[in-house]
């Protein structure tokens, strides 16, 4: 928070963008947040963060891709977190209805300023716009402040997978959540 934030006590702008291109400014944004949360412990794949132009170049492959849809969130303009939308393969006829979240995160200095919250809602929004049905996600069960997030969301806790990741050595359970948008068909 900037100086003159602190003496006009005056609140962060927090907004959440869908897009499908990034300046050069935001994606250097979203790879130094990413490299932030990965090394505050988060991590969507990683342990230790592969570097910046690593970052940037997972950034672009992820815009390149159709079937994802990129939300990024800001505090101030400033990128700092995001998520994927990804919708199911053309192939896959009997899933159509479901989408899922991946590499949601917000970077850990901007917690709890309502980032997540907004992140998730918007997804859910775009996701319902999209005609889909459900959400689903995983996520570490070390990830207590998301799983706090996602479970205030609406999301419920389906299963767990034992050898979900592996942190240090050590074996991560992970969780499965799907969260219900719209009302499914039973058609037999």
């Amino acid at each position: 928070m900037t100086a003159m934030r602190l003496l006009n006590n005056a609140l962060p702008h927090v907004s959440v963008d869908i897009v499908d291109t990034l300046s050069s400014n935001d994606l250097h944004d979203l790879a130094e947040a990413t490299e932030a949360t990965i090394n505050g412990g988060g991590g969507f794949g990683w342990v230790t963060s592969p570097g910046i132009d690593t970052l940037e170049r997972y950034w672009k492959g992820v815009l390149a891709v159709p079937e994802r849809h990129l939300l990024i969130s800001r505090v101030d303009g400033a990128v700092c977190g995001a998520t994927q939308l990804v919708e199911p393969t053309r192939h896959n006829e009997a899933q159509a209805f479901s989408a899922t979240l991946i590499a949601t995160f917000v970077a850990p200095h901007v917690r709890r300023m309502g980032c997540g919250q907004m992140l998730v809602a918007t997804a859910e929004k775009l996701a319902i716009a999209m005609g889909y049905q459900v959400l689903h996600l995983d996520i570490r069960e070390t990830q207590r402040g998301a799983i706090t997030l996602f479970e205030a969301s609406g999301f419920t806790c389906w299963g767990k997978n034992p050898f979900y990741a592996q942190v240090n050595g050590t074996m991560i359970t992970g969780l499965h959540y799907s969260k219900i948008l719209t009302a499914l068909s039973s058609q037999a």
